[in-house]
């Protein structure tokens, strides 16, 4: 089975890649954002408290 990424349609260059990520109790939260391969672009949508967002700065978490 092939397996194909979505293409970013921001810059038509990348592709969108899935990004995990744990929640508060420590779930863990499948595909929390998607974000363009073209560091260029730096495209993004992601799912914040059950909210759609998309464009803002994706960075490292400290903790």
């Amino acid at each position: 089975m092939e397996y194909a990424l979505p293409e970013c349609q921001k810059c038509n260059t990348g592709v969108l890649v899935p990004m995990s990520d744990y929640g508060r109790e420590g779930a863990s939260i499948r595909y929390k954002a998607w974000v363009c391969t073209n560091p260029d672009c730096g495209f993004n949508i992601r799912i914040d408290n059950g909210e759609i967002s998309f464009g803002r700065s994706v960075g490292q978490s400290q903790k």
